[in-house]
């Protein structure tokens, strides 16, 4: 039996995360269906919502269209999933810090629940800045630039899947902060070095810009400048997070004091 003990020592904490890690995704879970089903009652007006940046500058004899028979009662619904989600991050976040939390060093939770809060934030704002501000100035362009001759009429689904692609495009780009800080606090590199590399930046981020946006110069540039910004910012943020000599002294203490209370438990 005494050599069995240290086997069920190591198994009974997996069994416990694991039931954790089952309650943290029942929380989840439950949470984007309850939101799901509240905002399942107003499908139809957050599609005309989403929708009306497009509608605005349509031709007044056009539309939006429904190729499959099927897409009018799921294209909305589809949408209704996506923002239960979106909603849905801030809880998402919480029971991932929640769980992973008990098993940070102080150091390493003081700089990952700011990132998290940080990145959440820039992710709203990514997709509220492509709504607002690039979706007007986007259509207008697309819908005055087609063909003569060429009626323009959007299928619903399709026009979903293409704003959902950019929403999700710029809130990535708008993660350029957290990225420039993580890279100095990880020690990967330097502010210094991130400074000197400025312009090779910039040509990178117009490059990105150009792959994530349609083929037209406004909305390129209305993601590219907007990432140059928020690189600058991150600069100016990393100072508060460059690695020193003091981290490894805490690391060494705190793995110390862990081992400590594991043999503690263990007796």
């Amino acid at each position: 039996m005494a050599k069995n003990k240290p086997m069920e020592d190591v198994e009974q904490p997996f069994v416990a995360h694991l039931i954790e890690l089952r309650t943290r995704l029942f929380w989840v879970v439950g949470t984007v269906i309850s939101v799901f089903l509240g905002l399942s009652f107003f499908a139809n007006a957050l599609y005309a919502y989403l929708a009306e940046p497009l509608l605005r500058y349509l031709p007044k004899n056009s539309s939006m269209i429904a190729i499959d028979v099927a897409s009018p009662f799921f294209t909305p619904f589809k949408l209704a999933g996506v923002v239960a989600i979106f909603i849905s991050v801030p809880m998402i976040l919480y029971q991932f810090w929640a769980f992973v939390a008990p098993g940070l060093y102080k150091h390493e939770k003081r700089m990952v629940l700011p990132l998290l809060l940080a990145s959440t934030i820039l992710f709203y704002s990514g997709a509220i800045f492509a709504y607002f501000v690039v979706f007007p100035l986007m259509f207008q362009f697309l819908t005055a630039a087609a063909p003569a001759g060429v009626a323009m009429m959007t299928d619903i689904a399709k026009y979903l899947d293409f704003v959902l692609a950019l929403f999700f495009a710029f809130g990535i780009a708008f993660q350029v902060p957290v990225l420039t800080v993580v890279l100095v606090w990880t020690g990967l590199t330097t502010r210094a070095s991130l400074a000197e590399k400025r312009p090779y930046v910039i040509v990178g981020i117009f490059v990105i810009a150009m792959f994530l946006t349609p083929p037209d110069a406004i909305s390129q540039t209305l993601l590219a400048v907007p990432m140059c910004l928020l690189f600058e910012l991150g600069l100016l943020f990393s100072r508060f997070w460059v690695p020193d000599q003091e981290t490894d002294t805490d690391i060494s203490e705190e793995r110390f004091n862990r081992i400590e209370r594991e043999e503690d438990d263990s007796r």
